[in-house]
Order: structure tokens, then C-alpha cells, then sequence
């Protein structure tokens, strides 16, 4: 079996498409710019739900942990996502304020990758975020107990069935557990990918005075 995903591996190649230049010297002062452009590019080469982004955080212990969330917004607030106060990884930024996202847009051989602190949006904030969403959006996180043990998935269709009816009847049905988070990074990077394997990567830092300073990285 080893050896068949082996050759598997090897059959497959990277960036199989005309990729996109990149002229770090044209980039804006602000990586928020940079990003509403290049996230708009990716939607434009009709990249597969742009919107989703890797989250790693680490346990009170220090063990990292990663998984898929999406982005509900970036702004001066900083980049966005959502999950259950009580999750996995909600009781892991309670522990660790701090975090990772990472973008990867192969569309356009494109990498966005940030760190920093994380803050907990007010409950108010919060919940808007959650009632400007979808009906099913809303019953997912009716349903809760998020990351707890489930005994069958019989129990899960249960409660997801009562969860869509009270989200069907109450838009604006509250879940107190529910919490938007702002990352605000110190260091976001972009990675333009090149065929002949001269990749280019921008990071943007920031500095003591709030305003950010660019470099270039070896690929």
C-alpha cells in the first residue's frame, strides 16, 4: 500500500495552469490591500471556495492543532472566523491567544499566510455575524456540542432535525456560545508560485509604530 501511494504521489503535478505574475515592488504599503486584491483574482480564476483557510492553534500544553474554517470578514479588526466558545479550538484560543491562517489558492499557485493575537468579538458582534448568515448556518450551530463525543449518528440527525426547524422558525434565534474572532496579525506573507520554481514570497511585519515593513523571503 506504501508503495502504491508512493507512485500516486509522483504522478501528480503542481500548477497545472498559466500562473499569474507578481511584482513585489507594485505591492500597496498594507496587506489588507493586497489581500482584497488577491482574494478577488482567486474568485475571478473560479477557485473552488476561496474562502476557507487553515487554522492552527495549540493546546494549553502546547501541542498544535489545525483544521479548515472559513473567513467571515478582514478588516482593520483583522482577519475573521467563528466557532463555539466550547470547541476544540474555541478552549484552545482561551488558553493561547494566538494563531495561524493560512490561504492556499492553487488556481493562481498563490499562498496567503498570517500570525497573530486573537480576540474574542463582543456577544453582540457575535451573534449579528451569525444572524447575517445562512438558515443552515444558524441550525449547525443550534445543534452545538461541538467537538464533544457523539454516541451515533442516528443522535446527530436527531437533534440537526430539531436544530433547522428552530432555525426555520427563529431566525434570530440566539446561541450564547457562539463567537466570532479577530485575528490581528503581526506577519502576514505572500506566496506568488513560478513554474520554474522561482517563487516569490512578500511578508509584511509589523512594527512598534502600527505600520508595517515589507521583505523579501528565499522560496
Amino acid at each position: 500500500m506504501g508503495t502504491e501511494l508512493h507512485e500516486l504521489l509522483r504522478s501528480l503535478r503542481v500548477w497545472d495552469v498559466e500562473l499569474p505574475s507578481f511584482d513585489p515592488a507594485d505591492a500597496p504599503a498594507d496587506p489588507l490591500a493586497l489581500f482584497t486584491t488577491w482574494f478577488a483574482e482567486a474568485v475571478a480564476a473560479g477557485q473552488v471556495e476561496p474562502h476557507t483557510m487553515s487554522l492552527a492553534t495549540c493546546d494549553a500544553e502546547g501541542r498544535p492543532d489545525v483544521r479548515t474554517v472559513m473567513l467571515h470578514g478582514a478588516d482593520t479588526s483583522g482577519w475573521s472566523f467563528a466557532t463555539h466558545s466550547g470547541s476544540r479550538k474555541g478552549r484552545q484560543l482561551a488558553a493561547r491567544p494566538h494563531a495561524a491562517l493560512g490561504f492556499y489558492w492553487p488556481a493562481q499557485g498563490r499562498q496567503v499566510r498570517l500570525r497573530g493575537q486573537v480576540k474574542a468579538a463582543p456577544s453582540a458582534e457575535s451573534q449579528a455575524d451569525l444572524h447575517a448568515r445562512s438558515t443552515g448556518a444558524l441550525a449547525a450551530a443550534l445543534t452545538g456540542r461541538q467537538s464533544e463525543t457523539l454516541s451515533s449518528l442516528e443522535e446527530l440527525a436527531q437533534e440537526s432535525r430539531t436544530a433547522w426547524e428552530r432555525a426555520q422558525q427563529e431566525p434570530d434565534a440566539p446561541v450564547p456560545s457562539w463567537t466570532l474572532y479577530h485575528l490581528r496579525p503581526d506577519e502576514v506573507e505572500f506566496f506568488q508560485g513560478d513554474a520554474a520554481r522561482r517563487h516569490v514570497r512578500l511578508v509584511y511585519r509589523r512594527t512598534e509604530d502600527e505600520g508595517w515593513v515589507r521583505e523579501l523571503l528565499w522560496p
